[in-house]
């Protein structure tokens, strides 16, 4: 199986390369269109900042080149967001694929912060992603300040200061807010999955 990691300018990619390379998995990390579009399963992870991120893409196609991707792609954490629609982070225009914006975390309490960093559970798993996963005593890691709220879209649920997407899929495409790659056996088995996906 070919699995092609978007290489772009975004942090923490290098654990999702050692993720993969821990479940057999000898991933190319490539920002070159052609390797992408052949790959059988393609990761679009990383932590950063959504407007530098989607001048990155644009400025080498890779915006086109990840929309029209067929077959099962997974964005993790920015790469969750920066397949909406729109984002608050600097006011930008993200990829589109799921029709839904990008929020920032607004506290409410004193002891809300931001960003959100932590281990947290996930709920209502709607998906075969979480094949082999516990709805309510799976903990996952997230670190981010920005949210996408849950829609049509979403597969799991967790909640730090309202509930929010922790995953969605539409068609071939997946995402997660948190980090399985950091989420130790639970992240590990939810990579396994998103390999294992049908894709037909």
């Amino acid at each position: 199986m070919k699995v092609a990691i978007v290489k772009y300018n975004a942090g923490n990619i290098y654990s999702v390369v050692n993720s993969l390379r821990r479940l057999g998995v000898e991933p190319l990390l490539t920002d070159d269109a052609e390797q992408i579009i052949t790959a059988d399963r393609v990761l679009f992870p990383g932590q950063g900042e959504a407007r530098v991120a989607m001048t990155y893409l644009r400025e080498h196609g890779l915006d086109t080149v990840i929309k029209n991707l067929r077959q099962p792609v997974l964005g993790i954490c920015i790469g969750q967001q920066l397949l909406c629609r729109y984002s608050e982070e600097n006011n930008t225009d993200c990829l589109g694929v799921f029709d839904v914006d990008v929020l920032r975390f607004r506290p409410v309490r004193h002891e809300d912060k931001v960003p959100a960093m932590g281990w947290n559970d996930l709920r209502n798993l709607k998906s075969p992603l979480f094949k082999g996963i516990e709805s309510g005593n799976s903990h996952v890691y997230f670190v981010h300040s920005y949210y996408v709220p849950l829609s049509s879209f979403t597969i799991a649920e967790t909640d730090y200061i309202q509930p929010y997407s922790a995953a969605m899929n539409k068609d071939n495409f997946y995402a997660t807010q948190f980090h399985p790659e950091k989420s130790g056996a639970v992240g590990a088995q939810i990579l396994k999955n998103f390999l294992e996906i049908d894709d037909k």
